[in-house]
């Protein structure tokens, strides 16, 4: 388990009327739906409205990667936002739905260029997903909704140039290449 979670958002600077898509499984709804209220409340905390949400439920969360898909598709939207939790079984199930689902959340957010946030909670027991959702371990619908907020802010400040420091070189001149 990791314990070296980032710093809570304080604020990110969105473009005005940045549309986040939220996809959300169904399968284990108690854990699901936390972490959805959690995304949500932390989203408007950050300055984004209920209009600037869109949600679609899924059936699972091997479901998510296509509707991440269908999002990113659409052009509509500065980031996704995938909910879901897959708890460890007595099967190989777990390792199917988890590879497959962080495999198709990436693959969709490369090949689109658009930030797709991995909110899905891979757990071995369903006391460990609790506590991932405002328990001990914090709210990963929280950190999810921070997640899509910060990416958006960073690919803005890629895209207009003002992404950090330019270069930690005094020199103005470029460096000269080794042969």
């Amino acid at each position: 388990m990791s314990t070296q979670v980032p710093a809570a958002l304080q604020s990110v600077k969105l473009p005005p009327g940045a549309r986040i898509g939220v996809a959300a499984a169904r399968f284990n709804a108690d854990l699901v739906d936390e972490l959805l209220a959690g995304c949500v409340r932390r989203l408007a905390e950050l300055g984004v409205s209920e209009k600037q949400i869109e949600l679609v439920r899924v059936p699972g969360a091997f479901e998510l990667p296509v509707a991440a898909r269908a999002f990113a598709a659409t052009g509509r939207y500065a980031a996704v936002v995938c909910l879901g939790a897959v708890v460890r079984g007595d099967t190989p199930h777990f390792d199917y739905v988890a590879g497959e689902c962080a495999r198709g959340l990436q693959a969709v957010s490369i090949t689109s260029g658009l930030p797709v946030i991995f909110g899905v909670l891979t757990t071995n027991t369903h006391q460990q997903a609790l506590e991932r959702v405002g328990g001990s371990h914090g709210h990963a619908g929280e950190r999810a909704a921070e997640a899509a907020v910060e990416m958006i802010g960073v690919l803005g400040a890629i895209e207009s140039g003002g992404a950090g420091r330019k270069t930690a070189s005094k020199s103005k001149r470029p460096a000269k290449r080794r042969k």
